[in-house]
Order: C-alpha cells, then structure tokens, then sequence
C-alpha cells in the first residue's frame, strides 16, 4: 500500500524561471527503503522538501500536481500537521539542531516536549533511540562539542525518537567515516524492517545496493529510472547523465569489453565483483 504518493508534481522556487521538479510521479509503498541518485543538480533535496512539506508551506514558489502522504493531501494541511508523519535529516547536521539545549539528551527530547509526551515515557523513548544510534554515550555532551558525524547521528536520533511513519534523509552519511556510514544505514534498515518508510539521497552507490530495496535515479528534476538496485545502479544510461556509479561497475564493464568478466550481471559491490571475476562461464 503507498504510502507516499506524488502525481505530475512540478516545482519551481520564488524568482527562478525554470522548474527544479519537472512533471513528478512517484508511489513509495509502507515499509519501502527507497533510494535517490543523482548528479548535483538534478533536485535530490528539493524532493526532499516536497515530501517534508517545506514545499509548498515553507519555501513558497510554483506548484502544481498533487502529494499525498498516509492519505493526507499537502495543500490541505498544515505543516505543523504534516511533520507527525515525516521526519526530514538534513544534510548538515548543524542546521538541525535547535541552539536551546545543553546536552545531547536534552537536543533528542525536544522534539517530544513541544508535542506534550509525558516525562517518563519521554525519558525511554529518547534512550530507546540514542542506543539503537550508537549514541548513549554522548549523552550528557553538549551537541556543539561533537564531531560531524556525531552530530550527523544526534540529528538523526532525533528524527527517529519521533517514530515519524516516513522517514527522509538528504546524505546522511555525508561526514561519516566507513564504519559510521555501516551503522547508520543498518540502522535506516533496522527501522524500514520495523514498518517505518524510509526515502534516501545518497551518493554512496555501494550501500545503497546493500540496503535499499528500490532505487530512483533524478536528471534535471525528472525521474528517469526507477527499478531494483542491480538494474538502476548499473545502468549505462547513468554515466552519460553525469551520474557516479561503483568502481566495481566501471571495472567490470571494461573487462567485459575485453572479454574478461565472468559474470552474468554487472556488479556493484566488491563482493559481487569478486564473484564475477571468479565465476567460468
């Protein structure tokens, strides 16, 4: 069942001539871990405000087609309304955090007491949440003392200690090191297993095999491919587009030119790399 529902969606900010979204349709189903690629440009995080409700309610400008989530329509709702159901990461995570707590525990409850959740059930749900992030131990820490990353994990947790229905990271792992890039996204998995609707923008080709179920390659505020990770991220369509795919891919579809590659489909990751090269036709 969608639960994210986007019909001939076309946006264009205040003072702009050209669209950033162009014409939009897209279904993203309740539970669905859903990826988005694309260069810089193509309007990944513009997608991002549209499904937060950002656009229309806060950014303004041109738009037209209808966005639907958990059967609510944006234009008939507020976005005091329509952020219970998505939770919105952004980028950098310093523009996320308020400025009026002292610690980190207290930056993760904030979201919660302006909505009225009683202290005790507060209290465990903000605990829950800091250890399913790997982050109980940052608790007292004031949020401006952390790295990045752990910045970027705070901002995360508090989007998470709301139990949004959906779910909307822009690069969440954009400061992280490899091992905090594998905690986050199995902690993104964790929730989309638990029922939660999770749509991501990310440049890492590589997780994103791993662990999304879908994935949606934007051009130029258009989608262009839309399918499983092994057909979208190896498409020959993305290079030509300015697109980043795997080394693995790259690698791959060179030895296949030279008859080198042993493998029925083209990988993109190392393991699946390492298959192919192994593999006797």
């Amino acid at each position: 069942m969608a639960i994210v529902n986007l019909q001939n969606v076309t946006y264009k900010y205040p003072l702009t001539d050209s669209p950033v979204l162009q014409n939009i349709n897209l279904q993203v189903n309740e539970g669905e871990f859903v990826a988005v690629i694309g260069p810089n440009g193509a309007g990944k995080s513009t997608l991002c405000y549209t499904l937060a409700g950002f656009v229309p309610h806060f950014f303004k400008g041109e738009l037209t087609g209808t966005i639907e989530l958990a059967g609510r329509e944006s234009s008939q709702s507020t976005l005091s309304e329509w952020v219970l159901n998505v939770g919105l990461a952004f980028q950098n995570p310093f523009n996320q955090i308020s400025g009026a707590k002292y610690t980190v525990f207290e930056e993760i409850a904030f979201g919660l007491e302006n909505i009225g959740v009683p202290r005790n059930e507060m209290k465990e749900r903000v605990e829950e949440a800091m250890k399913l992030t790997g982050i109980a131990d940052l608790a007292d820490r004031s949020p401006y003392s952390l790295s990045g990353g752990q910045q970027q994990r705070v901002a995360l947790t508090s989007i998470l200690v709301m139990q949004p229905k959906v779910l909307v990271l822009d690069e969440p792992t954009s400061q992280m090191d490899p091992i905090g890039t594998r905690e986050v996204f199995g902690v993104i998995r964790t929730m989309a297993e638990k029922g939660m609707t999770v749509v991501l923008v990310e440049h890492k080709v590589e997780w994103i095999a791993n662990f999304a179920d879908r994935v949606i390659a934007l051009h130029e505020g258009q989608i262009i491919l839309d399918g499983k990770p092994s057909d979208v991220l190896t498409s020959e369509t993305l290079p030509d587009k300015g697109f980043g795919i795997s080394r693995y891919t790259s690698v791959a579809r060179k030895a296949k030119e030279i008859n080198i590659w042993n493998g029925f489909d083209l990988p993109v990751t190392l393991d699946e790399a390492v298959e192919g090269f192994k593999n006797e036709n």
